[in-house]
């Protein structure tokens, strides 16, 4: 990877359609972002506003709070009257938002253990079943998806949805490690991991739920080492 990036329109974009659940700025910033945590948008990616806009058929207003969103996110860097490119991986960041995510899975899953309830053991268990499926799909777009569902309902479970918001907040960094990682392999150990999660929730054992959610989420730093020896460019020690 150069400095020089790729050509976003290369991408072919869809013309989006309407839709009236979500506002036009909303799908706009589901596309980026998924296109940027799949890596096709990989970093040092030049985004232009006139272009996605052109490309997707909308105005450039709401690709303008797209992508103000994504860099909140750390997705993007946006440089006025300069340029705006998909960022950098940062290390730093990663560590960070794995301390945050940590510190508040950890305590999701204390209150989980007192609070899950009938409905909340099935709803996990389907989403266990359901990435099983992805894994023997070698859907790992799916599978991912099906790893925040898992982590995001026991939250709910827990009381505290709201709780999500602010993980998806931090772990824009630790997403596209995760996702370059995300083999076959991973997929399959990060399922035995979320099922440990699950039967230490159901069996009601804070400490083994704990201790659970520490080790699947502390498998990030394997994965960094192993992205940056193959991706070194694409990573910053220190953010802008």
């Amino acid at each position: 990877m150069t400095g020089t990036g790729h050509k976003v329109t290369a991408l072919h974009l869809p013309r989006l359609g309407h839709v009236v659940q979500t506002t036009v700025a909303d799908q706009v910033f589901d596309m980026l972002h998924r296109r940027i945590l799949c890596l096709d948008l990989p970093p040092l990616t030049k985004l232009s506003e006139a272009e996605v806009a052109a490309l997707m058929g909308v105005s450039r207003q709401p690709v303008r709070e797209a992508f103000k969103r994504l860099a909140k996110l750390g997705f993007l860097v946006i440089r006025p009257q300069s340029s705006t490119t998909v960022s950098l991986i940062s290390e730093e960041a990663v560590v960070r938002a794995h301390y945050i995510r940590a510190a508040l899975e950890i305590q999701n899953c204390k209150t989980a253990c007192v609070t899950l309830t009938a409905d909340g053991d099935a709803a996990l268990l389907a989403l266990i079943d359901q990435q099983r499926a992805a894994v023997a799909a070698h859907d790992k777009e799916k599978f991912h998806a099906l790893d925040d569902a898992f982590h995001r309902e026991i939250c709910v479970q827990s009381g505290i949805g709201y709780v999500w918001d602010l993980i998806l907040e931090n772990k824009g960094h630790m997403d596209r490690v995760r996702m370059i990682s995300l083999d076959t392999v991973s997929q399959k150990m990060a399922l035995e991991e979320h099922i440990a999660v699950y039967e230490a929730l159901r069996a009601r054992q804070p400490e083994q739920a704990v201790k659970a959610i520490e080790h699947h989420l502390a498998r990030i730093f394997v994965h960094i080492e192993t992205v940056k020896a193959q991706k070194h460019d694409w990573f910053v020690h220190q953010q802008d």
